[in-house]
């Protein structure tokens, strides 16, 4: 099976967010934000010029400028291309070969191209810490906090806040700065990390948080 096409579906609005069962807040000294599998492959699905994708291209380039401005590191995930059926594993019988081998097929959407100082992991699974450094590289880094944006809201970026938070790591699922193959699984995926694993916020609320912890760090 493969990626459906998408229907253009609305962005949820600020007042249809879940209500959030805890109320941490994103610190620039503690951060990380993850560009979930942003990959032409997966974007294409959408249809161009409409909502969500839109928006949520929007959101994320706003997030990432905050972070480039506030010295919180970007990580990108990217499944590679051309894949084995032994790489691809059980994904297989769910969505087929995955990414082809394209190579314009496998790069990130123009519109976020990653930085020069930006990481890239290479992703196997639904989450991005699976057989990946992710982890460690947080460790490294002293950071605790995930910023979770990008593709596809109820599949990768719910498994990644699930895994995060399982290694006490807190969890940003930014509603506008993902999206799905519908309303109702965007929607699903919000609630279930809302009273689950994670404080779901909108990107502007995100980035006027960590604008103000960095401000605050440097008084």
């Amino acid at each position: 099976m493969a990626i459906p096409a998408i229907t253009p579906y609305p962005m949820p609005r600020e007042d249809e967010m879940p209500v959030n069962r805890v109320s941490w807040t994103p610190d620039a000294r503690r951060a990380v934000l993850l560009v979930h599998d942003m990959q032409n492959h997966f974007v294409n699905a959408f249809a161009p010029g409409t909502s969500p994708i839109v928006e949520l291209v929007s959101a994320i380039t706003g997030l990432r400028e905050t972070a480039w401005e506030l010295g919180v590191p970007v990580v990108y995930s990217a499944q590679p291309g051309g894949q084995t059926s032994a790489q691809r594993g059980l994904l297989e019988d769910f969505w087929g070969a995955g990414v082809g081998t394209d190579p314009s097929a496998q790069e990130i959407v123009a519109a976020l191209t990653p930085g020069p100082d930006d990481i890239r992991l290479t992703k196997w699974r639904y989450s991005a810490f699976h057989r990946t450094p992710l982890r460690t590289l947080l460790a490294e880094q002293g950071r605790d906090q995930l910023i979770v944006t990008g593709v596809y809201a109820h599949i990768g970026c719910l498994m990644t806040a699930c895994d995060a938070f399982m290694g006490d790591v807190e969890v940003f699922f930014v509603a506008d700065g993902v999206a799905d193959f519908s309303a109702e699984h965007h929607r699903m995926a919000q609630t279930y990390a809302a009273e689950r694993c994670a404080a779901v916020l909108p990107a502007a609320r995100v980035r006027r948080l960590l604008a103000t912890s960095s401000a605050h760090a440097t008084r």
